[in-house]
């Protein structure tokens, strides 16, 4: 749930970074992903104007689909400068083909001061449903809780893992408080947990906890904490966007769990 609307939003989205930077000959297998999203009940893609061309792609392959206008769409601000912020919203907006962004956000809180401001301008026109800031490291999380405490953002996105689990110190907890909507970004840590675990087998206990695939393992320790409002894996694989979707489904890891299986994944 969003807590400063008390809209209701799936927990598994989907990323963009990389993997919708394509030519139009890869539009086909991207819609299947986006039809795996969506059949598995997701909703969120996520995207930035760093990642090239990978706005306009969103917006090519949804303005195909039926379902188009229920996703939920955020997208970011990267650049410095009012006017420049100005027209690179514009932009992103026309590219991902949206009249109305659900969601835009300041990218690794670039020029956020300059930003922030007309974020809420365009929020109070309805050009925009929600504002949010970024970051994707460590050392950024004391300044965006900083940020959050001062400015009461409707969303934080950051960094967060079974193996980089920083955030479980102040970060998710003080978003909780604040009532500011989380989005996880790198809960793969950019592909080093896959590369970790190849040909290595699930522990004997996973199955019993409803985890039956290594993408499930993660994403249900990262969605297991109550302050997780949605996490964005990001893939080009139609099966890996089923499997990640599906993480949502059965029951979650509790305390003890959770140990288990970060004390598995280290002791490999």
């Amino acid at each position: 749930m969003i807590p400063s609307s008390g809209e209701e939003l799936p927990v598994i989205g989907i990323g963009t970074w990389q993997s919708f930077d394509v030519t139009a000959d890869q539009y086909p297998v991207l819609k299947n992903v986006l039809n795996e999203l969506y059949a598995g009940g997701g909703r969120l893609i996520d995207s930035s104007p760093m990642y090239r061309k990978s706005e306009q792609v969103i917006g090519d392959i949804t303005s195909t689909m039926v379902t188009a206008d229920d996703f939920f769409y955020a997208t970011k601000v990267w650049t410095t400068g009012l006017e420049e912020g100005i027209a690179h919203m514009k932009a992103s907006m026309a590219k991902m083909k949206r009249k109305t962004m659900d969601l835009i956000q300041i990218h690794n809180l670039t020029d956020w001061k300059t930003h922030l401001p007309q974020l809420r301008r365009w929020k109070d026109e309805g050009k925009i449903r929600y504002i949010g800031i970024t970051h994707y490291t460590d050392y950024s999380h004391s300044e965006l809780e900083r940020i959050m405490k001062a400015e009461k953002p409707d969303f934080v996105q950051f960094n967060y893992s079974i193996e980089s689990r920083n955030a479980e110190s102040r970060l998710l907890d003080a978003a909780a408080s604040l009532g500011v909507a989380t989005i996880i970004n790198r809960p793969f840590g950019e592909g080093k947990l896959f590369t970790k675990v190849k040909d290595k087998a699930l522990p004997s206990w996973a199955h019993e906890n409803d985890i039956d695939s290594w993408s499930t393992y993660f994403l249900k320790y990262i969605i297991a904490h109550a302050a997780v409002t949605c996490v964005i894996p990001a893939t080009a694989n139609p099966q890996h966007a089923h499997d990640n979707v599906m993480a949502a489904s059965g029951n979650l890891p509790g305390i003890e769990i959770k140990k288990k299986m970060v004390d598995y994944l280290r002791d490999l």
